[in-house]
């Protein structure tokens, strides 16, 4: 089934809304029920994002391809496989969805709908961390969809999932996400002064992830034809 463009801009920009809104949200209830323990806290807010992206990306994966991130339609722009101007208005919606999101749930709260965060994230693991997780996130993304693409929603989640353990930063890896956040000065949020270095951080994973996938790419053209040498040699 083919999709209008507009209902692919609607599925990025709920699918955004509906990410931010449960990162946020489940961070204000996991702040609220652990009673002080950071880490049961982080556990309630690691949980339901890694469950949501998978519901997501299987509810609009058919719609949009569910980027919900401006990296991952940057890298599919590198690709070539989305063009200039809807990975424009992609982005743009993303970002909208996200802020929209964050509002939502502040407003599910009881807060204020637009608050300013004043959770400080600046420091060089954090930064360093941001790289890795977007790397990994896109690399997760580029090496299934040429593998197995239904296994893409479980991946993307449980990739995530991990990454808010295993990174200093807790894996943001998302410019909207990071954008949006400071709107919420709640257990999930960033201050203004720690966004943009988050996202040179996550544009650089961009980068690397795109160069190791092509060299990934490059190696398995190779095996192929080697092992197409070899079998030619056989019938000779």
């Amino acid at each position: 089934m083919a999709y209008t463009n507009t209902s692919k801009y609607l599925a990025e920009f709920l699918g955004t809304l509906l990410l931010l809104a449960t990162v946020i949200g489940s961070g204000i209830m996991g702040e609220a029920l652990a009673n002080g323990n950071t880490a049961i806290a982080l556990l309630g807010n690691t949980i339901p994002t890694g469950a949501i992206l998978f519901v997501l990306i299987t509810m609009f994966g058919p719609i949009s391809g569910a980027h919900f991130n401006p990296a991952v339609t940057l890298a599919f722009l590198f690709k070539r496989e989305i063009s200039s101007g809807n990975a424009g208005i992609y982005i743009a919606l993303q970002v909208a969805g996200g802020i929209c999101g964050v509002i939502l749930a502040n407003l599910m709260f009881d807060l204020d709908g637009i608050q300013i965060s004043e959770k400080i994230r600046s420091s060089q693991g954090q930064w360093i961390s941001e790289t890795v997780a977007t790397f990994g996130l896109l690399l997760a993304i580029f090496t299934t969809i040429r593998s197995k693409p239904y296994a893409v929603p479980a991946v993307v989640g449980l990739y995530i999932t991990v990454a808010y353990w295993f990174t200093a930063s807790t894996s943001f890896a998302n410019p909207a996400v990071t954008i949006a956040r400071q709107f919420s000065n709640t257990f999930a949020g960033i201050a203004p002064s720690s966004v943009v270095i988050f996202m040179c951080a996550q544009f650089a994973g961009v980068l690397l992830a795109l160069w190791v996938d092509s060299f990934l790419r490059r190696e398995k053209k190779q095996v192929n034809q080697h092992s197409l040498w070899q079998l030619e040699q056989v019938f000779q």
